[in-house]
């Protein structure tokens, strides 16, 4: 049951799924477009969109085991599947006909899955910074572009201690020590932080985490031989200098898929909203427009 009347009215909810409860927040006018923030596990704050609010109604959900929505019984219960089933009950909460589905990094994985596993649902799907698999290989290229990092910023001291930082992160047992872990490598996630280090440092210091979703056992992700399936209309971004999540793989998405278009931020490391803000939004509301009257 939802606690407000209006679920697409602005503001924040809550909504009861299997009895764990799930808030989301709304803003903006337009067509409705869910957001899936990354992590897993990063509140959903950092990919507030204030140039698409403008252009659409932005669903933005606040993953379970995050921030005020509710806590599942164990930290195995955090999986990609999982959060591809609140994510349809508040989809099927909002009631509306049609609705796109933004992912970014992890929040594309679960994209991913939602769309293989609701065909039909979307009016259109925007894989943001994502890639269709994980495992060795993924992660073998995004450690050794980290360890490239101090080469990129040399005489940047801070930028030195990023690659270590990052496994220690990893490692980190609770919900403070995963934050500060996180805003010391932030840098990492951006083309060039320190350039833009006065605009980009509030986002830094408020950028929060919780240590359970991100503790989960979960097989490597990897939906390659079914990207053929996924017949919504398919925008996919990527950051040219992302460590992570970086071209290869969103090109490879972009291949993939039978019906995508595939657009490449220049200038942007894995926060592309922040760092190209209007070339972001641009390539989103062209694609939400052209797909909307499609469907």
């Amino acid at each position: 049951m939802s606690f407000a009347s209006d679920p697409l009215a602005p503001g924040t909810h809550s909504v009861s799924i299997d009895g764990t409860v799930q808030r989301y927040h709304v803003a903006g006018t337009g067509p409705v477009c869910l957001v899936h923030s990354g992590g897993p596990g990063i509140g959903w704050e950092y990919l507030r969109m204030p140039a698409l609010e403008r252009h659409l109604t932005l669903v933005y959900v606040e993953p379970i085991g995050t921030g005020e929505s509710g806590r599942l019984p164990r930290p195995q219960d955090y999986r990609i599947d999982t959060y591809a089933r609140f994510l349809h009950g508040i989809v099927d909460h909002l009631g509306v006909p049609e609705v796109f589905l933004l992912g970014h990094s992890h929040g594309g994985f679960v994209a991913q899955r939602y769309a293989l596993d609701h065909p039909g649902t979307l009016s259109g799907l925007v894989l943001y910074d994502t890639s269709p698999c994980t495992g060795e290989e993924f992660w073998n290229e995004a450690v050794g572009n980290l360890d490239r990092l101090p080469e990129r910023h040399p005489g940047r001291p801070e930028a030195a201690a990023i690659p270590a930082a990052f496994r220690q992160t990893l490692a980190a047992t609770d919900d403070e020590s995963c934050t500060r872990g996180l805003r010391a490598i932030l840098p990492a996630y951006f083309a060039d932080y320190w350039a833009h280090e006065s605009e980009f440092a509030p986002f830094r210091e408020a950028v929060r985490v919780w240590v359970d979703p991100m503790r989960a056992d979960e097989p490597p992700f990897d939906v390659r031989d079914r990207l053929g399936d996924i017949a919504t209309p398919t925008l996919v971004i990527s950051g040219a200098h992302d460590f992570i999540c970086g071209p290869r793989w969103g090109r490879m998405l972009h291949q993939g898929t039978s019906h995508s278009r595939f657009v490449l931020l220049h200038d942007s490391g894995h926060m592309g909203h922040i760092e190209e803000p209007t070339a972001f939004a641009s390539a989103i509301i062209t694609f939400t427009s052209e797909a909307g009257r499609t469907a």
